[in-house]
């Protein structure tokens, strides 16, 4: 009989630790494409690394999608949680790609453009995983949430200007002589966006959890 009471009452599901432990696989895959553009490994090697931290991202987005569906009580809407959580996931499976990109055309140098994205990403996942715990407590930290994720804005937008220069730096030095190399350096570039784009539409599903909580 205890054990059927139990059952009836209101379950919570620990959504902030999943949250904040999918936030350090960002981190943790950023650095390791911080590590490629410093040639500090071989891109099969930083391949199969930030594989790891994807595989890490995949354990914690089934854990939510699992306590969504048997946690009574939620701290927010279920649709926010798992937007939120799926766009986290989307910024590690962006990483990934970009990953496979640099190492299925064996691009064994970066462009300075390329390197720089590669840093704001490395800060958008930073930022990402300092916003991540404080929405334990949206109201008191709206205004703190606000600025991380206009931080996270301006670094897409950066990253945005960043592969425009690029792009037209390498159709200036290819496209007369190696279309093929230009080819491979525009599929790079736009593989580097994307996450930067996925780590903006994390900073739009915070915002919508802070204006909705706070």
């Amino acid at each position: 009989m205890f054990a059927w009471f139990q059952r009836l009452l209101p379950q919570r599901g620990d959504f902030f630790g999943m949250f904040e432990a999918h936030a350090a696989t960002l981190v943790g895959a950023a650095r390791v494409l911080q590590e490629l553009a410093s040639n500090g490994g071989t891109p099969s090697e930083i391949l199969e690394k930030i594989h790891d931290q994807e595989h890490l991202a995949d354990d914690v987005i089934r854990d939510v999608l699992t306590a969504v569906r048997k946690t009574f009580l939620t701290p927010f809407d279920r649709g926010a949680i798992t937007s939120l959580i799926g766009s986290m996931d989307d910024a590690i499976d962006e990483m990934l790609a970009a990953a496979r990109a640099i190492d299925l055309y064996e691009l064994r140098e970066l462009r300075p453009e390329m390197k720089q994205i590669v840093d704001l990403i490395a800060e958008a996942a930073s930022v990402t995983s300092t916003a991540v715990p404080l929405l334990r407590n949206v109201g008191r930290n709206g205004k703190q949430l606000h600025e991380l994720t206009a931080r996270l804005v301006e670094l897409e937008g950066q990253a945005d200007e960043l592969h425009a220069i690029g792009l037209k730096a390498a159709f200036q030095e290819f496209s007369k002589t190696n279309s093929m190399q230009f080819a491979i350096n525009r599929e790079v570039f736009k593989n580097l966006e994307r996450v930067t784009d996925a780590f903006e539409d994390v900073a739009n599903e915070i915002d919508g959890i802070v204006i909705d909580h706070s």
